[in-house]
């Protein structure tokens, strides 16, 4: 997959789904560069490859839709969160619904090839427009990690879902920037003994545990 285009080329070029693994990856360089490394090499591009794509993608989100910008060659920014998301990664393979209070919401899953099991989720409100969360999740039809101890809470081996799920209660932490998340909650070492620890997730898969 080498060889993208790169400066005005790049930038004219289309937003592809390589590009959007490439800004997933971004944030979560600054946690796991060992990890983020071997995927870049496993998808074949530089890192300029990935700030290249971070740096349209932080354009195109930041940039309000405004209607002469098709005029103007900028397709992605005239489109809302939830177009824009198709127009870069197809029609949904999944479309579910799920309950947010009294709301039936719309969520649209997307394979993502570097994660085979997960699957990245946009939750829609119901104006069917506005993005309300956009996060990796567990294929639905995928078996999740058993996580039984502090152990087993390895960086991306588990979405927010699941660590919430498996050690409860978990408390929910205000996110150190965007796409970032954080639990706490506690968890048995391999000794037994209980833990209290942070979480931190970056688009909902974990990053980094630090145990108080």
């Amino acid at each position: 997959m080498g060889g993208m285009p790169s400066g005005k080329q790049a930038a004219s070029a289309p937003f592809t789904p390589l590009d959007f693994q490439l800004v997933l990856l971004r944030r979560m360089a600054d946690h796991n560069p060992g990890l983020v490394e071997d995927a870049r090499h496993a998808l074949g591009v530089s890192i300029a490859d990935m700030r290249e794509a971070n740096k349209r993608w932080q354009a195109m989100v930041r940039s309000p839709p405004r209607s002469n910008e098709l005029a103007r060659g900028h397709p992605h920014r005239a489109r809302t969160p939830a177009s824009r998301y198709r127009s870069i990664l197809g029609a949904p393979e999944t479309v579910l619904t799920r309950k947010v209070g009294d709301l039936e919401c719309e969520a649209w899953l997307w394979p993502v090839p570097l994660w085979p099991d997960l699957r990245f989720e946009a939750l829609l409100a119901p104006n069917g427009s506005t993005v309300w969360n956009e996060w990796l999740i567990r294929a639905p039809e995928a078996e999740g990690p058993a996580l039984r101890t502090l152990e087993d809470l390895t960086p991306w081996s588990c979405t927010v879902d699941e660590a919430a799920r498996a050690f409860p209660p978990a408390r929910p932490l205000e996110g150190t920037a965007p796409t970032r998340w954080g639990l706490t909650f506690t968890a048995p070492d391999e000794k037994g003994v209980r833990r209290e620890v942070v979480a931190e997730f970056t688009w909902g898969l974990l990053q980094r545990l630090t145990v108080r």
